[in-house]
């Protein structure tokens, strides 16, 4: 596996950060879920848009394009030879010193992963997940915002830990108003009447699945509704999914000890991931791109930056090809 950091792509047992870096010290920094199917990149230009949506809320400025970055997501499976991966981009702050003030780092890290992953809840796709609603409450837009997608996931990952003392594949967030949330890596929707209700995006992350989830209810002419949902609104519902980059379209059967519905994946939930299936082979950002002539401008950019960071040696390293004679014309 090669991954990315940098400008250079280096092997998975040496590619390493400064333990100065702010993202390793205080999860200072931004990240994306995004996956490949068939040969192409599934919503790319949503996914950067987001990262770059992240890290300008958090007053972190990228040192690579949009543009770029989607070359090096691109370079990064090429050189791996996937087609079908699941893609972790990372934007740190980058290296500083012990204080918390970002002024001291100079430059951001940029590190992208990519590895074949396939489907991550297994056999649980037509059984069902149990979920558990968590005591722990999502950070409020007040403090850190749910949309900001950082390095910083403690908030989610207590709830996790929760859920998996109490027997549960999924956790369940409330916000601090009571309302539910999302789960700790997903979006969650109820189905009743035949009507997908969800939460607003204020107490939870702006989905990217869940944004493809609602186009393809509205193209199957299935009616959505964005609201406040409850505890009742969970237990009484027809069906629960829950959808991500990672999860894709999973049904939740169990919540709390209530099995929801008949305990089985419900109707609207097998239209929703059949249609999903569809969409994921069908659309995307192609890895292996034509270009006809001259390669893009970004192309070329993005090329040169990182073979002008693979090839650059230290002033140190210099002199000694000085007085060696070395690299002499």
């Amino acid at each position: 596996m090669l991954i990315y950091i940098d400008g250079k792509f280096l092997p998975a047992d040496q590619a390493k950060i400064s333990v100065f870096d702010h993202g390793f010290l205080y999860g200072d920094g931004v990240f994306e879920g995004i996956r490949a199917y068939n040969g192409r990149v599934f919503r790319l230009k949503e996914h950067i848009d987001r990262l770059f949506d992240s890290a300008k809320t958090i007053d972190l400025k990228p040192p690579l394009s949009k543009e770029e970055m989607a070359e090096v997501i691109c370079e990064v499976l090429r050189r791996n030879d996937l087609d079908n991966a699941y893609i972790r981009p990372i934007i740190s702050r980058g290296h500083g010193d012990l204080g918390l003030d970002p002024r001291k780092c100079p430059k951001p890290t940029v590190v992208v992963i990519a590895t074949s992953w396939g489907a991550m809840y297994g056999d649980l796709y037509d059984k069902g997940l149990k979920a558990i609603t968590v005591s722990v409450r999502r950070n409020p837009a007040e403090a850190l915002p749910p949309n900001v997608k950082s390095l910083n996931y403690l908030n989610n990952i207590l709830a996790k830990i929760e859920a998996n003392y109490k027997g549960g594949d999924e956790a369940i967030f409330f916000d601090t108003n009571g309302y539910v949330s999302e789960g700790s890596g997903d979006n969650l929707y109820v189905v009743k009447n035949g009507e997908i209700l969800t939460p607003l995006t204020l107490n939870n992350l702006r989905g990217i699945t869940r944004m493809v989830v609602l186009e393809i209810a509205k193209s199957l002419g299935i009616p959505v509704r964005e609201t406040n949902l409850g505890y009742f609104d969970l237990y009484s519902a027809d069906e629960v999914i829950c959808t991500g980059t990672a999860a894709e379209v999973a049904p939740i059967t169990w919540i709390d000890g209530r099995v929801i519905g008949n305990g089985r994946p419900g109707p609207v939930t097998r239209q929703l991931m059949a249609a999903f299936r569809v969409v994921t082979e069908k659309e995307g950002y192609p890895i292996h791109r034509k270009v006809i002539g001259a390669k893009s401008s970004v192309a070329r950019k993005t090329a040169a930056k990182i073979a002008a960071a693979k090839t650059a040696k230290s002033p140190a390293k210099r002199n000694v090809a000085r007085k060696s004679g070395k690299g002499r014309k």
